[in-house]
């Protein structure tokens, strides 16, 4: 197993990060298709037409939000710049290596389409489901 560790700067505060996050609209607006939240679990769907049920395991306002996600632990942390921006360090634990590059890859996706829709108010994934990941689009 692996470890996924990545790290972006966003001009936007953490009050604001956090909301995307933890948030149905939040997450829909860069992450996924659906993600409707019910009971601390978050019901992924995404373009390729595939779900998952991700469990909600800590949310602590504006500095952390960790998650079981497609069998592996997603941690992120949230930390104020001294000018009230927000750097943001994804930790993806428990990635089998089979996996790895495919993941690796695609938190980068999932991240800079964080800070387009964070700082730009703008989505930059395609929503076409015949577009996908799967296809080799990055913009899905």
């Amino acid at each position: 197993m692996k470890t996924i560790t990545w790290k972006i700067h966003l001009k936007s505060s953490p009050e604001k990060v956090f909301d995307l996050l933890v948030t149905s609209e939040g997450r829909i607006t860069f992450w996924s298709e659906e993600a409707t939240e019910k009971d601390g679990i978050i019901h992924f769907l995404f373009p390729n037409g595939q779900t998952y049920h991700s469990r909600i395991l800590r949310k602590t306002a504006n500095k952390e939000f960790h998650l079981d996600y497609f069998d592996s632990l997603v941690k992120f942390q949230l930390e104020q710049t001294e000018n009230g921006e927000t750097d943001l360090t994804l930790i993806n634990g428990n990635v089998p290596e089979s996996y790895f590059s495919k993941v690796h890859a695609g938190w980068i996706s999932v991240l800079m389409n964080l800070k387009a829709v964070a700082d730009f108010q703008c989505d930059l994934r395609n929503h076409d489901p015949k577009r996908t990941w799967d296809q080799g689009y990055v913009d899905n």
